[in-house]
């Protein structure tokens, strides 16, 4: 595992849980927006060793819930299966953030995650805009159908970039997860970014969101902006 770098308590990134989180090294995307710059790029040398992140964990027992892995893109990483079996093995509850461009590494790790999120970045029609790479869309199609049979918990979410997504948009989105059991909008903030031009960019009103998500209502159980 490539470990980009592990923050050791968060009272928000699993729900309703104490959670420490994963960072992995590595993505095959270059949204303009991601937070995460630095972890695009696998390394050499990763910033903690596998062994050492497991020493930590025995160490946080009857303290933190679950272990949240996310990057980058976790998927990419080779041994997931047995990395997520290893924490799960410690008595830790497990959640995978993903992009969803690997449906059958989500079929092998499924079985072992007690929940995921997934990003849906745009319409399908949208991904190379958003992404900023050529993407087979029917994989992503894939994932969501994954994960809304699985029997995991789940949820999807989507940051938002008010120039990148409009309204025909959030409608294809409902579309596309139509029945999901549950669906976030995230507001974009400019604090850190790999593409430099957007920390000028702005996401949507409080009130457009309210808007957005009566739109989004019509095709999601419970779908709400954060």
């Amino acid at each position: 595992m490539q470990i980009g770098g592990v923050q050791k308590t968060s009272l928000l990134d699993y729900p309703d849980k104490i959670s420490a989180i994963v960072f992995t090294y590595g993505c095959n995307f270059r949204c303009g927006y991601c937070h995460n710059p630095e972890l695009i790029v696998m390394k050499k040398e990763p910033a903690w060793t596998s062994a050492g992140f497991f020493e930590f964990l025995n160490s946080r027992k009857g303290k933190l819930d679950g272990i949240v892995i996310t990057g980058g893109e976790p998927c990419l990483q080779n041994g997931l299966t047995d990395f997520i079996k290893q924490i799960k093995n410690m008595g830790f509850l497990v959640k995978l953030d993903t992009n969803g461009t690997f449906p059958q590494i989500l079929k092998e790790v499924l079985p072992f995650v007690d929940y995921v999120a997934m990003d849906i970045k745009a319409p399908l029609y949208k991904y190379k805009d958003v992404t900023q790479v050529n993407i087979d869309t029917e994989k992503i199609k894939e994932s969501i159908n994954i994960i809304m049979n699985s029997g995991v918990d789940y949820e999807f979410r989507t940051t938002v970039v008010k120039s990148q997504l409009d309204k025909k948009d959030f409608i294809a989105i409902g579309e596309l997860i139509k029945g999901a059991k549950k669906y976030y909008l995230q507001k974009f903030i400019p604090s850190k970014t790999l593409d430099k031009r957007l920390m000028n960019e702005k996401t949507y009103s409080d009130k457009e969101f309210s808007d957005i998500v009566d739109i989004l209502s019509l095709y999601t159980k419970n779908v709400s902006f954060r």
